[in-house]
């Protein structure tokens, strides 16, 4: 696992030893971050990544510009492999890690009054999870006009077209990976 583009442009990063974490493929990641290049303007965009795992997601996003990415995992093993390849890329002081579920860390991140231009979920396959967390984004104050959210599932799993305000507006398949696209209408 590699970062493609930008500052950190083929830094390999940290993977786990077990497969409880299942970090998006390079392959997916080159071709979502090509999808993005049109929609998201980089630098000083402020990145959510739920279900981090290894960071993968924040980390591309830091390296092509973005101004800050907060990480959200409830397992130790993650945060700390997110901590070890943010200081391995020299951006330990561009990220901030949450160690909770991702329902917790929205309420508080909601409360610290944070706003988000870009959101990776990147859930548990199979588990309904994607939909949980979904319902929680639609309704938040996290999200403005225009924020896009990111949800990577199983192919075989399919989302509802829209959450609330939080409407889908693409979905790609590669392999048995699914990248959904979201974004937040006025």
């Amino acid at each position: 696992m590699r970062v493609i583009s930008g500052s950190a442009r083929g830094r390999r990063l940290f993977t786990p030893a077990n497969h409880r974490v299942r970090p998006t493929a390079d392959r997916v990641k080159e071709a979502l971050f090509n999808i993005l290049a049109g929609a998201v303007d980089f630098p000083g965009c402020r990145v959510l990544d739920i279900f981090a795992g290894t960071g993968n997601l924040g980390i591309e996003s830091l390296s092509r510009g973005a101004g800050m990415a907060v990480f959200v995992d409830s397992h130790r093993e993650s945060v700390a492999l997110i901590r070890k390849n943010l200081f391995l890329v020299g951006f330990d002081s561009r990220g901030r890690i949450i160690e909770r579920d991702a329902v917790t860390a929205l309420g508080m991140l909601e409360k610290e009054g944070e706003l988000f231009d870009l959101v990776f979920l990147d859930p548990p396959y199979d588990q309904g999870l994607a939909e949980k967390v979904l319902n929680s984004l639609a309704g938040s104050p996290l999200l403005h006009a225009g924020s896009l959210v990111v949800v990577e599932v199983s192919s075989r799993e399919d989302l509802p077209d829209a959450f609330d305000r939080l409407v889908r507006f693409d979905r790609r398949v590669y392999g048995d990976t699914a990248l959904v696209f979201f974004s937040l209408e006025e």
